[in-house]
């Protein structure tokens, strides 16, 4: 059992593994909700992105047209309906190097979905302790929005089926 500090956050939600990833990855872009303390760069933050496969970008998209924008971390991990791990970075570069990792577990009647943000003891005592607790209120906040668009919105979930059994 890891001594290293960590923010834990898990939701459940009702589809199985595989279909909750690809929802995750592939529609953040739909269920991450704009704002000023949701975006690193709000007045110019129009969607976010996760490009598939280790080396891919996790991008807050600010053109349209090109996709482009601030890269917001790296995919570290890339395991899809197990395992996703991402180097974070942010606007003020004091907490980049840390890790976001999120585990899709089978339960009955769905997945549990938990990330973890790590790597913390890689910084300064006090600044660690701060943004831990900002970023536990943050990411519990933002898995509930996911999880509020697999319940409702996702079409993917519609296609799975509300309550499909992991397999």
């Amino acid at each position: 059992m890891s001594t290293q500090p960590v923010v834990s956050v898990s939701v459940e939600v009702p589809v199985e593994p595989g279909v909750a990833f690809t929802i995750f990855t592939d529609e953040i872009g739909r269920w991450w909700r704009p704002g000023p303390i949701n975006w690193n760069y709000a007045d110019r933050a129009i969607g976010m992105r996760i490009e598939p496969g280790v080396g891919g970008r996790w991008i807050e998209v600010h053109d349209e047209a090109t996709g482009e924008g601030f890269q917001h971390g790296q995919v570290l991990v890339w395991e899809p309906g197990r395992r996703l791990v991402l180097r974070y970075e942010d606007r003020g570069h004091d907490i980049d190097g840390t890790e976001v990792a999120l585990d899709f577990e089978a339960i009955e009647g769905g997945t549990r979905v938990t990330l973890e943000h790590r790597g913390w003891e890689r910084l300064d005592a006090d600044l660690a302790a701060r943004k831990m607790q900002t970023k536990r209120w943050g990411w519990a906040n933002i898995l509930g929005w996911y999880q509020e668009w697999v319940n409702w919105g996702s079409p993917r979930r519609v296609r799975a089926g509300a309550g499909a059994t992991p397999s």
